[in-house]
């Protein structure tokens, strides 16, 4: 077993059938790493996240401002990774009013979930009103149809593994300009936050572009977006009930069950309400 960034390479034994005379071919089969990755602000254990062991500062970074540890990527001053026997621990320094405030949060923390509600202790943070976001339109059929056709070559991990998520940021043509890639999809969604808010004058903002995810939306990809002030969310898969509502509270576009020449649209904001009826109004007229 030899490792590599983000995947291993084991000997594995693949059967087919029709082939019980000759026996299992023996192949060497690439799988993707699932790493515990222990978050630790200012010297306090937070959450552990089973994640890919790749772009590991963007991910804390990320994880940082979707679950409103910090609000700006300013008040995270430094990352410093240690590998463990078990794992990874990721040392994150925060401005100390940061700080303060995830001290006090967790002096009543009750429990966690896998789910992305880290540290919820009651109903009303745990399923909290989203916040207004920036009202743009729908990116086109075109565009979409093309990040997607983008999608596999921007998915190197993927590609060798089968095994991960991507997140892309898409500019309104279509083109795939960011990507990050994890086991998790919560954690692909967070590095490509943290990739962008480390670099934000590189990318466009958030009326020029949307953002692309291979896996369901769930109500905690939307909440994450949502956070960044992501205006428009485009899934591979279908969207979750409460994911729609909570996109349309916020004014988001979500769209859902995205392939080759097809797409549902669930939600629309208001910018996008308001261009149909004036162009319906017009030819009225």
């Amino acid at each position: 077993m030899s490792g590599q960034r983000g995947h291993k390479v084991f000997q594995v034994q693949r059967r087919h059938d029709g082939e019980a005379e000759s026996g299992p071919e023996t192949a060497r089969d690439q799988l993707a790493e699932e790493v515990a990755v222990a978050l630790v602000y200012n010297g306090l254990s937070h959450v552990v996240m089973m994640a890919s062991p790749t772009d590991l500062e963007d991910f804390a970074l990320g994880f940082s401002l979707t679950e409103g540890i910090i609000e700006r990527p300013e008040q995270l001053y430094g990352i410093e990774a240690e590998h463990r026997t078990l794992g990874i621990e990721l040392h994150i320094e925060i401005a100390s009013e940061c700080f303060v405030k995830l001290k006090e949060h967790r002096r009543n923390l009750v429990g966690r979930t896998g789910c992305g509600l880290c540290g919820a202790e009651s109903l009303q943070q745990a399923v909290d009103m989203p916040k207004p976001v920036a009202a743009v339109a729908l990116p086109d059929g075109q565009a979409i149809e093309t990040a997607l056709g983008q999608l596999k070559a921007n998915q190197p991990l993927q590609s060798v593994t089968g095994a991960v998520h991507g997140a892309a940021l898409c500019d309104l043509e279509g083109h795939i300009l960011l990507l990050r890639e994890d086991v998790g999809r919560h954690n692909a969604l967070d590095k490509l936050i943290g990739a962008r808010a480390a670099d934000r004058e590189s990318y466009p903002d958030n009326s020029e572009s949307f953002v692309l995810i291979s896996s369901r939306a769930s109500y905690e990809m939307v909440n994450k977006c949502n956070s960044a002030g992501i205006s428009t969310l485009v899934a591979v898969s279908a969207p979750t009930a409460l994911a729609v509502e909570h996109a349309s509270s916020s004014g988001m576009n979500l769209i859902g069950f995205a392939r080759p020449g097809r797409h549902v649209i669930y939600t629309r904001s208001e910018a996008e309400q308001e261009l149909k009826f004036s162009e319906s109004k017009h030819v009225s007229e």
